[in-house]
C-alpha cells in the first residue's frame, strides 16, 4: 500500500490559500477603483450610525447620566 505525501497535499492547500487571497484582494482593489458599490453604502450607513452612537455615549456621560454620584443622592447636610 503507498503511503501518503503529506507535503505535497499541504503544499497545494497552501497554493489554494495563496490564490484565494489573491483573488479577494484583486476584488476588494477592484471594489475601490470603481468607487460606492452597493456594499459600500451598507458600510458607510454603518459607520455613520457608530458615530452617532459614540457621539450619544459622550453627551451623555458629559451630562452624566449613568454616573454613580447621580443613583445615589448625597446625604443631607445638617
Amino acid at each position: 500500500m503507498a503511503k501518503p505525501n503529506y507535503s505535497y497535499e499541504k503544499r497545494q492547500r497552501e497554493l489554494a490559500k495563496k490564490k484565494k487571497k489573491e483573488e479577494k484582494a484583486a476584488r476588494k482593489a477592484h471594489g475601490k477603483a470603481d468607487g460606492a458599490g452597493p456594499d459600500a453604502e451598507d458600510a458607510a450607513a454603518e459607520g455613520d450610525a457608530t458615530a452617532e452612537t459614540a457621539a450619544e455615549i459622550s453627551a451623555g456621560e458629559a451630562v452624566g447620566v449613568g454616573s454613580p454620584a447621580q443613583a445615589a443622592p448625597a446625604p443631607p447636610a445638617a
